[in-house]
């Protein structure tokens, strides 16, 4: 039995990265998932422009860019009535868009927290947790039929929305909002998309489509939880005819080759209590919402780098272990309550209200209000700073409004 700094459980965008870093300031870590890599999983995908400037940050963003994946510097939002496209605020120095496969994606990932000296670990299914006196001391698997212990300072959650770090510690959710729709995507070739992130909003029905590695598109589709139950005997039939209710998209398409299964589920909105005695959770095992607005990369990302410098204080003796893992969550509350709200009202089968379709109206007519909503979608100009009434009134005013 090896004693590590930490144990991270689950290896993809919240995990690798956060393995990486500690490992990179020198802490052995050991990060293990039940998968094998390269392998696929439910993903919108896109990377906005923060989670790219952290990739660059991290010496990451060159490799994505080279496996193929093109960028995506325009993001196109349509109602039908009306249509909003625009170019993103970017970041200094950072690469615009991307949404690679994640069959590469977690692979460089993966491979970064091994050169940064983590211990990786594939086909590893974590049992329990090892827990003494209400403290998380490791984790516990069976190997060879027999039981095995790994012991650290900290286990670390990183394994998505069941993970069994949170059921094991029983976390707190809060904040919840239940599952507003399902999503299901497959890839297909020769899907035109000039190069945007596209999103066709329609009468109980969303399709969005992106680019992709290897000349692919992601074509998702996102229905309403009240049709759950009726679609889920038939999810290929539901897909396909989903198509229809947008006839240019339909058009489109039917010039496509559909590559792939599908993959999808649906997906609960909340905050889980993201430390305690032992134990931290990071990327979608701590807050988890909508997959509409794209954010759970750029999101896990930036929480990895957040939780990282959170346990190097911790370790170094900067900072006690509580008050630094709470700020922590509470940063991380803060920073993203705005956007969490914002997708779960988008991702409402229910048309936009009255004064929104107004905003939307005015935007579509506004190039520079345009690009500032699309820069919203991207993280790159904060939700509130955008909805402050005197910025409203700026557009209204400039629209005759």
């Amino acid at each position: 039995m090896t004693e590590y700094d930490a144990i991270v459980v689950g290896a993809r965008v919240a995990g690798s990265p956060t393995a990486m870093l500690l490992a990179r300031k020198g802490y052995r870590v050991l990060l293990v998932d039940r998968a094998t890599f390269p392998s696929d999983t439910m993903s919108t995908h896109l990377i906005h422009a923060p989670g790219m400037a952290a990739l660059r940050r991290w010496g990451l963003a060159d490799r994505v860019i080279a496996s193929g994946c093109p960028p995506v510097p325009r993001y196109r939002l349509d109602f039908g009535p009306f249509a909003l496209a625009g170019e993103p605020r970017g970041l200094p120095g950072a690469p615009v868009a991307h949404a690679p496969r994640r069959t590469m994606l977690d692979q460089i990932l993966v491979e970064a927290a091994a050169q940064a000296g983590a211990e990786v670990r594939e086909r590893f299914s974590v049992e329990s947790l090892v827990v003494e006196d209400g403290v998380v001391r490791g984790i516990r698997h069976v190997q060879n039929g027999r039981s095995i212990e790994e012991r650290a300072r900290i286990v670390i959650g990183a394994d998505g929305v069941n993970s069994i770090v949170a059921r094991g510690v029983a976390a707190a959710r809060y904040n919840e909002v239940p599952a507003i729709q399902a999503m299901y995507f497959s890839y297909w070739s020769d899907m035109p998309t000039d190069g945007e992130f596209q999103t066709y909003v329609r009468e109980n029905r969303a399709l969005v489509t992106v680019p992709t590695n290897d000349g692919l598109s992601v074509v998702l589709v996102a229905w309403p939880m009240a049709e759950f139950e009726a679609n889920k005997h038939d999810l290929d039939a539901t897909y396909l005819k989903s198509f229809e209710v947008d006839p240019a998209f339909a058009e489109r398409i039917s010039r496509a080759t559909r590559e792939s299964r599908l993959i999808g589920t649906h997906m609960d909105n909340f905050y889980r209590q993201s430390h305690g005695a032992g134990w931290a959770l990071v990327g979608d095992a701590g807050y988890h919402k909508d997959a509409g607005t794209a954010q759970g990369i750029s999101d896990a990302f930036r929480d990895s780098e957040a939780l990282a410098d959170a346990l190097d204080d911790v370790f170094s003796g900067r900072r006690p272990y509580d008050d630094a893992l709470s700020s922590y969550q509470q940063t991380r509350d803060e920073l993203t309550g705005p956007m969490f709200e914002m997708t779960c009202q988008f991702a409402s089968p229910e048309p936009p209200p009255p004064e929104e379709q107004e905003l939307f109206a005015v935007l579509s007519g506004n190039q520079e209000a345009t690009d500032d909503f699309m820069s919203v979608l991207a993280g790159t100009m904060p939700v509130q700073d955008f909805y402050d009434p005197a910025n409203l009134e700026r557009y209204m005013a400039g629209a005759g409004a």
